[in-house]
């Protein structure tokens, strides 16, 4: 097994770029997903199903890597996954309906998967407590900006050229962060597994802790809201209020300052509030902003400038709430397994991210050309997260 035990801990860069190039990928295209059902003659419905099917390969794909690196190393399993996601976006670029498109989008994000899984396993066991918490915090700061400079760079590479040239550039940015991985990443894990962890007492485990089951309902939960709203928004605010391609990418931009916002808000608590409390004024803070949405969606007859502004304010709320709560989601979901972290860490992503694919998936279905339809979504989920965290998830005072 590769290792640098003299340099465990990797740049924070590195890490950002690994973590955060899942999400441009899943979001990059979403500009052209109009004309991509254009295209393939398919609905728009049919056409965010790329959306749905993405996480669904992603989820088997956390289990998978997460468990692999457990015996030939962090650093193996990410460039392992990263070829197979260059594999997948070459694909994408070849597809010629849309079958072979969704069977492509399967193998990109089964690939790309590792970034998301690997990364955190590296965060969990190199950092703890106060520490750990304040860079999950910088890290999703950082990563608010990817799923919007997905739909910034495919909104102007749709523009100048089509969705065919988006899919392009996802096969140059696989050769780039092959190349800055396999340079930069170094071995995080301290020891070899030598024999095959008993992965169904993993199971039981999980399974039986009530923190594991709530905090990947609440991660899966807030992740749901976050990827629906980028399914749905291309078709609000490029079809309904008329936006370009490339004015709804740069607003996207924009709009990921709110989570930016959210996670520095986040770190700025820590100081003086424990994580479960963060999370709850983060859900509260994501529900006024969905509900705001759904007031504006009533309140005009007709699509106005005014609207898409005040709609914009709304989805500002919202993300800058999802950012508040997540990253201590994140950071404390797995305190107590440390020591089967990366196991635990690809069984637990396996079952939110299947949560993720579900809730896109029942936006996509959902989806009847309203724009009411995706705030009162989002009323709903927020409003059973907060139950789910008021009566299943106490403060502890101390968490390493």
């Amino acid at each position: 097994m590769e290792k640098n035990i003299g340099n465990r801990k990797p740049q924070l860069l590195l890490l950002i770029v690994l973590v955060g190039f899942p999400q441009m990928s899943e979001t990059i295209f979403t500009p052209s997903l109009p004309q991509i059902a254009e295209s393939y003659s398919v609905t728009m419905s049919i056409a965010q199903l790329t959306l749905s099917i993405y996480f669904l390969a992603f989820a088997f794909g956390v289990f998978f890597w997460g468990y692999l690196s457990d015996f030939i190393g962090r650093r193996k399993a990410m460039n392992f996954g990263i070829l197979i996601y260059g594999l997948g976006s070459i694909l994408c670029y070849l597809s010629t309906d849309i079958s072979l498109l969704l069977f492509a989008r399967f193998i990109q994000a089964l690939g790309a998967s590792t970034g998301s899984v690997i990364t955190q396993t590296i965060l969990r066991e190199s950092y703890e407590g106060k520490e750990r918490h304040s860079l999950f915090a910088q890290i999703s700061a950082a990563l608010a900006f990817t799923p919007a400079i997905g739909p910034f760079i495919g909104g102007v590479v749709g523009d100048v050229f089509d969705y065919r040239a988006v899919f392009l550039t996802l096969v140059v940015s696989s050769i780039g962060i092959f190349i800055y991985s396999y340079v930069a990443l170094p071995e995080t894990m301290i020891r070899q597994h030598t024999k095959k962890p008993e992965i169904f007492l993993i199971v039981q485990r999980l399974m039986t802790n009530k923190r594991v089951i709530v905090f990947g309902l609440l991660i899966g939960g807030l992740n749901g809201v976050l990827f629906s709203y980028y399914a749905e928004a291309p078709y609000l605010f490029i079809e309904v209020f008329g936006f370009s391609p490339s004015i709804y990418g740069l607003l996207g931009c924009a709009v990921a300052g709110a989570t930016v916002i959210g996670s520095f808000i986040s770190k700025y608590w820590l100081g003086t509030r424990v994580p479960e409390e963060i999370i709850k004024n983060g859900l509260l803070i994501a529900l006024v902003g969905a509900c705001f949405i759904f007031v504006i969606s009533k309140v005009f007859v007709n699509p106005t400038l005014l609207q898409a502004i005040l709609f914009i304010c709304g989805i500002f709320v919202l993300l800058m709430g999802v950012g508040v709560a997540l990253p201590n989601c994140l950071s404390l979901a797995l305190v107590d397994f440390g020591d089967v972290i990366g196991t635990a860490g690809a069984i637990f992503g396996l079952g939110y991210y299947m949560l993720v694919s579900l809730l896109t998936f029942i936006m996509s279905q959902l989806h009847n050309g309203s724009i009411v339809v995706m705030p009162l979504y989002f009323i709903v989920l927020l409003l059973v997260l907060l139950l789910a965290k008021a009566f299943f998830v106490q403060p502890v005072k101390n968490v390493s």
